[in-house]
């Protein structure tokens, strides 16, 4: 697995790793699981797509999973990841989906790690960075717009839920 490790001094960004299962099931509550995974993870399920995640950077694949980590002790607070290929992308646009454990949430955690991964993805040749959120999402939304994400399309998802689609061009600077 590659070393990448991308901080701005308050949030570090890694690879997730076999050895974050633990913290991820811990933090993981309804929000989570209902906005981003579908379903309670378990100590199995976890363990699988983390080590999914670690092909997918040795492979260079669609997929790069990195693991929010805050604090002098890098503690896991959450996950983002991009997919550089997703259903309903156009050439050049990167997939960022993103979630916090409850107790980190509202401190600003989220919009620093999509500033982060917005500019990793622009250096692995990603042109528009999007992130869909159901409208509902006030806190979710709120990350978007405070990252530099503009409102774009409606969409719906597989299971038939709204998304609204923010969007931000890779190709001028990043904050």
């Amino acid at each position: 697995m590659p070393e990448v490790n991308l901080s701005d001094g308050i949030v570090t960004l890694s690879p997730l790793r076999l050895d974050d299962a633990e913290a991820h099931l811990a933090g993981e509550d309804e929000e989570l699981v209902r906005r981003l995974s579908g379903g309670p993870g378990t100590r199995e399920g976890v363990e699988a797509y983390l080590r999914h995640c670690g092909d997918q950077w040795a492979t260079a694949g669609q997929l790069r999973a990195f693991g929010i980590r805050a604090g002098a002790d890098e503690v896991l607070a959450g996950t983002i990841d991009l997919r550089f290929a997703a259903e309903g992308l156009a050439p050049g646009q990167v997939n960022v989906a993103y979630g916090l454990y409850p107790s980190w949430r509202g401190h600003g955690l989220a919009t620093r790690a999509v500033r982060l991964v917005s500019r990793y993805a622009a250096g692995e040749g990603g042109q528009e960075a999007v992130i869909r959120v159901e409208p509902d999402n006030a806190a979710s939304v709120a990350v978007a717009r405070r990252a530099g994400f503009a409102p774009g399309k409606r969409t719906r998802s597989e299971d038939g839920t709204w998304l609204r689609w923010y969007i931000r061009d890779l190709r001028i600077g990043t904050p």
